[in-house]
């Protein structure tokens, strides 16, 4: 019989591996590319300029060094950090969503001097006609709502048996798949409209008054509060291969209803996100605080934005 040497796994299965020293590959680059920097320079000036001197210039250099390769902010190593900063201050803050590059103002528009709009480019080029994400060159993604169970009020063997399918089905993806959880911003307008709507049919006045009531309180606390809703998405993307992308929708839908079949032994019901849904999700990310708009007031792709009020 074989013994089976056991393995302790990480936490957090994303971190990287010490290889000298404790000191990942990212560290000892930072550190090894400091010390050859300040032994070239000392090479180069060591004999002209006194040991002092030497010293104290390559003192700051090598603690920033150090800090780059051990400090850490907000969770991100400070050599990515500043490199991030740097670039996030070099790109354009003012993006406008056009295809082409800029044109320049007339000679006769009096604009100040300073760096013009760039083009917003998102991943996303739009939602097709069945609810699919269209990627462009990186495929396409399918967007689905998933509904949810209590897991703490399940005896043992059902929750170790809701394990066993959920990680049957994580052993089944074939492709990138995400689960998203978010809050959105839940309206009760339409919820108290319709239900003071049906308490005028209701066969008792009893009935009437505590319908009434119940819509009092829902508007109570809508008006107090900020109501959230958890929603529970998975995202299913699919690389293009042919020339159309027909085949990594097919692929995508393919997938999603895979994960539906073996999901529904959970008690989990996945549900294709439609045009119409797929576009609001989108649109609520630019401003999640934001209620949701109704369906009417999206435009169409091209369709230009004007609006009735003055200026």
């Amino acid at each position: 019989m074989s013994w089976v040497q056991p393995v302790r796994i990480p936490a957090d299965v994303d971190q990287e591996d010490r290889i000298v020293a404790g000191f990942t590959a990212r560290q000892v680059a930072v550190l090894g590319g400091t010390g050859g920097l300040l032994y070239a320079a000392y090479l180069l000036v060591g004999d002209r300029v006194p040991l002092v001197v030497c010293a104290a210039v390559a003192l700051p250099v090598g603690m920033l060094g150090v800090l780059l390769a051990i400090g850490r902010r907000d969770g991100m190593p400070l050599d990515r950090y500043l490199l991030a900063a740097i670039r996030h201050q070099r790109s354009p803050k003012s993006l406008i969503s056009t295809p082409t590059d800029i044109p320049p103002a007339p000679s006769w528009v009096a604009a100040r001097s300073g760096r013009w709009p760039a083009p917003l480019r998102l991943p996303a080029r739009g939602v097709a006609g069945d609810g699919l994400i269209d990627l462009g060159p990186d495929g396409v993604a399918a967007v689905a709502e998933v509904s949810t169970v209590s897991f703490s009020l399940r005896t043992p063997d059902e929750q170790d048996a809701l394990v066993a399918v959920f990680g049957r089905w994580l052993n089944s993806l074939s492709g990138p798949a995400q689960i998203l959880v978010r809050a959105e911003r839940v309206d009760l307008t339409e919820t108290v409209a319709t239900l003071v709507e049906n308490a005028r049919g209701l066969p008792h006045p009893a009935l009437t008054a505590a319908a009434h009531e119940h819509a009092a309180f829902l508007a109570d606390i809508s008006s107090r509060h900020d109501l959230l809703r958890r929603q529970v998405l998975l995202i299913i993307r699919e690389p293009s291969t042919g020339a159309n992308g027909r085949d990594a929708a097919a692929r995508a839908l393919r997938r999603l209803e895979e994960a539906a079949r073996l999901l529904s032994a959970c008690g989990l019901t996945v549900r294709l996100l439609d045009v119409q849904a797929t576009s609001a999700l989108l649109a609520s990310c630019f401003d999640p605080t934001a209620p949701p708009l109704p369906e009417g007031e999206f435009a169409a792709p091209g369709e230009v934005i004007t609006r009735g009020d003055r200026w």
